[in-house]
């Protein structure tokens, strides 16, 4: 350290013999001297009594002198520490070295950092260091000050904090950010060039995607507090079993899905034989809270090379296709499949667009008559929805109805199909009085449960101006007899305001033939599937053996229809297509149809044009009603 010492005194010669003659100091000289040695007190003083610890440090880097403070942060004797180098005090790294180098040459002037300190006992002490340069009167370096702050506690919490961000609380796997994290750093360049460089072209990378099937019931039956437990019992088994370091990640993804990454993954195999034994490994059965349960799992499988995809798609992929295994069954695994992708893809667009499209006019409505099988007479039509989609074209209802019914869109696109609907019979009603053709509509289920469909149909008849019995209304067997038996009230009104109401596909449903009679019904609609074996041509002098299949479908649909002939109730077969299935289904006793044998479904002109003409005319002798 540096010391402050006494000055000699001030001296003057003799004149005569030179001889020395004591000099009178400079007024002024004592009262400096003394701040010289209070200042040096106080700062010896802060030095040894400061709660931070200090080093004075030479321009070689050995230790000058240390405080207590730094002493007890070390587990050391303070004069243990003198003569100590402060590379034996500090953890070094070379770019400190190399600052620390420039500090004592005298290019900088303070050095900040924080580093791990070496302790006496082993243990770790993490310090902020700053280190200052001392330099004399000339500027030349003579020492340098460290001060160090333990901030071991604060790096703990840091730490702890920094866990807990990155780890899920119930379960203790890493998280979702903590999974996206390694998912990034997989998918990242490591030549740093793009991606397209050799090296990373070969690598690829790998996702199972794991949901467990029917865990809610769990919850909802047992409680969430098992629901946890079980939770934490496959994550505990997850890990033991898949964990292997940045290699293979096991991570909670969020409530009963987990996520098994696969860093320079050899091959879709490696991931599907993965899945295979993830799902193994979840069958045996967990003891959980004093119950043995058994879990199965979906698990959706995409792997790729890195240089193809990215960290976002790779999930999203995986999390459709965890969908599709539960789509297809559960408990099983499922391959992501580019071309299922783009049909998902296509679904979501469509979905997504349902609602705006309606708004900007892009639905139209076709109609298909109903055509008496006894003398051609159109009965009605059926109004048949269509998409003008300005990308994919024209869209039949079994693309994009569906999708109507699971957004809730079904109900805005039905009551505008309705109303479209019944403005168009009410034409026809003004320009052909006498022949009464009522319109068919389809009716959702989910039409009956989210929305007053009595209310709706009743403001729409108004203001059509539309007689109530020449609206027709068609709900699925399905929606009718499900076990809800909700619809039934709204039925029972309509059919009350004198709205016809049908069945349609009848036979593929429930079944229920003890509902029929307590039904508001007044018409059945034969599933296609039944008219398949009417294709078989009719026996023409001596009968030719026909198919089991055609003989059955006759006898089936000569039942229903006797059946309900007999409940009061008319019969419509859709899709007819030859002069033949017409005549069957008529010996049958069938009152109606519809299909292409008759008209494909047109615009409202073209059933306006066979009202015109009085009806369906045949030219094929196996069906001529009109003739006949």
């Amino acid at each position: 350290m540096n010391r402050v010492n006494q000055a000699p005194e001030a001296t003057a010669h003799c004149p005569n013999c030179a001889a020395p003659l004591p000099v009178s100091p400079p007024p002024g000289t004592d009262q400096l001297l003394a701040a010289l040695r209070a200042s040096e007190s106080r700062f010896r003083a802060a030095f040894a009594d400061a709660g931070i610890g200090m080093l004075l440090i030479d321009t070689d880097g050995l230790v000058i002198e240390a405080n207590p403070a730094l002493a007890e942060m070390l587990g050391h004797e303070v004069s243990a520490l003198v003569r100590m180098h402060i590379n034996d005090i500090l953890t070094p790294e070379d770019g400190s070295r190399r600052l620390y180098r420039q500090l004592v040459e005298g290019v900088r002037e303070r050095l900040r950092l924080e580093r791990k300190l070496k302790h006496r006992e082993g243990r770790e002490v993490w310090s902020s260091v700053t280190i200052s340069l001392v330099r004399d009167a000339a500027g030349t370096p003579l020492y340098t000050l460290g001060m160090f702050e333990d901030v071991t506690e604060r790096r703990r919490l840091g730490d702890r904090l920094a866990y807990q961000a990155l780890h899920d609380p119930l379960t203790r796997l890493p998280n979702r950010a903590f999974f996206f994290d390694r998912l990034n750093a997989a998918c990242a360049p490591r030549t740093g060039g793009e991606p397209a460089e050799p090296e990373d072209a070969a690598r690829r990378v790998g996702i199972c995607y794991v949901g467990l099937d029917g865990f809610a019931a769990i919850n909802d039956t047992l409680g969430h507090h098992v629901g946890d437990q079980l939770l934490s019992a496959v994550a505990a088994r997850l890990e033991r079993g898949f964990a292997i370091g940045d290699r293979q990640v096991v991570a909670r993804l969020g409530g009963d899905e987990f996520a098994v990454l696969v860093t320079d993954s050899e091959g879709s195999e490696q991931l599907t034989a993965l899945a295979g034994q993830l799902l193994t490994v979840l069958e045996r059965p967990f003891e959980v809270a004093g119950h043995r349960l058994a879990v199965t799992a979906s698990i959706g499988v995409v792997e790729r090379p890195v240089a193809t995809t990215s960290p976002t798609d790779l999930v999203k992929d995986a999390d459709a296709t965890l969908y599709w295994s539960k789509a297809d069954g559960r408990a099983r695994w499922t391959l992501y499949d580019r071309d299922r992708g783009a049909h998902q893809l296509t679904r979501r667009l469509l979905t997504t667009a349902l609602r705006p499209a309606l708004e900007r006019g892009e639905f139209t409505v076709e109609y298909q008559p109903l055509v008496g099988l006894a003398d051609g007479s159109v009965h009605g039509a059926e109004a048949l929805v269509r998409w003008r989609h300005p990308r994919f074209g024209t869209l039949s209802p079994d693309r994009f109805i569906p999708l109507a019914e699971e957004s809730g869109a079904i109900v805005p696109l039905g009551k505008w199909v309705l109303e479209e609907s019944c403005r168009q019979a009410r034409g026809w009603l003004a320009e052909f009085p006498d022949t009464e053709a009522f319109v068919s509509v389809n009716l959702a289920a989910r039409q009956v449960w989210d929305s007053d469909v009595v209310a709706d149909v009743a403001q729409v008849l108004d203001r059509t101006g539309l007689p109530a019995r020449l609206l027709q209304l068609e709900l699925t067997e399905s929606a009718v007899l499900g076990p809800s038996g909700r619809p039934l009230q709204a039925l029972q009104a309509l059919a009350d305001m004198g709205v016809r109401i049908a069945i349609d596909d009848f036979g593929t449903g429930y079944s229920n033939l003890a509902y029929l009679s307590r039904l508001p019904v007044h018409a059945l609609k034969l599933d296609g599937t039944f008219i398949e074996g009417f294709r078989d041509p009719a026996p023409i002098g001596r009968p030719e053996p026909r198919s089991r299949r055609s003989e059955a479908d006759e006898q089936i649909v000569g039942a229903m229809v006797r059946l309900a002939h007999d409940l009061g109730l008319t019969v419509t077969a859709e899709g007819i297509e030859s002069a033949a299935q017409a005549e069957r289904l008529r010996q049958t006793g069938c009152d109606t149809a519809q299909g292409w044998f008759f008209a494909r479904p047109g615009d409202p002109a073209s059933v306006a044009s066979i009202l015109r003409e009085g009806g369906v005319r045949s030219t094929d002798p196996e069906w001529s009603p009109v003739a006949r």
